[in-house]
This record gives structure tokens, C-alpha cells and sequence, in this order.
């Protein structure tokens, strides 16, 4: 039997969204987002949801555009510092000993150390309540080549990301392969 536990943000996996955008001057700046997830194929869009008071909001409300770079295993440290600190005081890259690398396709830096990003503009603007979603058409995916597999697409180990747990306010890193997806229940 299920034990009602109320209405909460809690599902799993919850993303570690590393947000990058420039604000009216260019300074770059990032922030850690976990309310996120892949929203359409074609365009193909990921959706983040912030509130209004984050610095990243207005950025983003400015110039349309935002990157989502995917931290590994070995930049959690980092990447939590980017979710406790606010761009309007601090350069939070700086400060991580990270570098900011300007997008050619979209008015927003990502981070050259982390492994995965996608880079955005806005499609949509949501309000939702405390969050506004913001829907971006990814302009393109760029990995490092070291964490490319056989066919020449990212490769879930070999990028190492983490999870979020909202329940617990604790990372996770990813499990172990569990079988294919759209093959391993056509034994049912």
C-alpha cells in the first residue's frame, strides 16, 4: 500500500543544469537549476524552470538566449557552489577556477570544463507561479571528444553527470545499465 506523502517537487531522476548566460554588460555568469528536463523532439527543446528573482532570470529575459552545460561526477563541488552564490555579487566562474567559453551560435557562455552542452534560444516564456519555465530550441550539442561513444554520441558513462535528490537536498551519480530502451520490455 502507498502512503500518501503530499503534494512536494520530488521525482527521479532530477537534473543538474548548469544555466550559462551574459547579462546586459556580457559579464558571463551560471547558476545551478535542477527544475529541468528534455520537452520536445522536433524542435528539438529542454525546458528550465527558475524564479523571477535569480539574476539568470533577467538575463535570460534580456538577451533569449542560454546554454546548459552538464557537470560530471567530478565538478559537484562546483556546481552546488553555482546554485549558493549570486552572479550580482560574485563571478562565480572565476571564483570556481572555471572558464567561461563564448557561444558562436547563441548569446550565452557554457563552461569549457564540463563535458556536455546544449545551447539555447527561447522559444517560450511560461509563468507558472514562484517559476517561470522557459522553453529553448537547442541550437546545437557540443561533447568533448573523450566522451563520445562508438557511434559518436555522448556516452552516459563516460560523461559521469549526477542527479539531484529533492528530498534528501543530495547528489547521486548514475547507476549502473540496466538493460535497452524500446527492446528490453518486448519480452512482456
Amino acid at each position: 500500500m502507498k502512503k500518501s506523502i503530499g503534494a512536494r517537487t520530488i521525482v527521479y531522476p532530477t537534473p543538474v543544469f548548469v544555466i550559462g548566460t551574459y547579462d546586459k554588460a556580457g559579464k558571463p555568469n551560471v547558476m545551478t537549476a535542477a527544475w529541468g528536463g528534455i520537452c520536445c523532439s522536433r524542435p528539438p527543446c529542454v525546458a528550465v524552470s527558475l524564479r523571477k528573482a535569480t539574476y539568470t532570470y533577467g538575463n535570460i529575459m534580456e538577451l533569449k538566449a542560454f546554454t546548459i552545460s552538464i557537470p560530471s561526477e567530478n565538478y559537484v563541488r562546483e556546481a552546488d557552489y553555482f546554485g549558493l552564490v549570486s552572479g550580482k555579487e560574485k563571478d562565480k566562474l572565476s571564483a570556481a577556477g572555471l572558464t567561461p567559453v563564448k557561444s558562436d551560435l547563441v548569446n550565452a557562455p557554457y563552461v569549457q570544463e564540463f563535458p556536455l552542452v546544449l545551447e539555447c534560444t527561447v522559444l517560450h516564456t511560461l509563468e507558472i507561479g514562484l517559476h517561470t519555465q522557459f522553453v529553448g530550441e537547442i541550437i546545437d550539442v557540443k561533447a568533448d571528444e573523450a566522451v563520445l561513444g562508438k557511434k559518436g554520441l555522448p556516452d552516459i558513462e563516460k560523461i559521469g553527470p549526477f542527479m539531484y535528490a529533492p528530498e534528501s537536498r543530495g547528489y547521486y551519480g548514475v547507476g549502473e545499465y540496466l538493460g535497452k530502451a524500446f527492446s528490453i520490455g518486448k519480452g512482456i
